[in-house]
């Protein structure tokens, strides 16, 4: 791998009681294969977890700059992560 990929961004609205976390993430799995995973829900939640498998690092990449493209564009902005 040639540079991590990570991300965090959220979506507040007080207003309509939204409160949305969205993490992203390129990684390398145990078994060689790239990997993109993407955590999200409420903010102060677990949230849902899914996994998605690449035969290489660009197509992984590739995906990780379309997702966060889309929700860039449906308001979610840089959060700070707290553990």
């Amino acid at each position: 791998m040639l540079q991590p990929y990570h991300l965090y961004i959220e979506r507040k609205d007080a207003s309509r009681n939204m409160a949305r976390f969205y993490a992203l993430e390129v990684s390398v799995s145990l078994f060689g294969d790239t990997c993109l995973t993407r955590c999200w829900g409420r903010i102060g939640t677990r949230g849902q977890v899914k996994v998605q498998h690449f035969a290489d690092e660009q197509t992984a990449v590739n995906a990780f700059l379309l997702l966060l493209r889309e929700k860039r564009s449906r308001g979610y902005r840089a959060g700070s992560l707290s553990v």
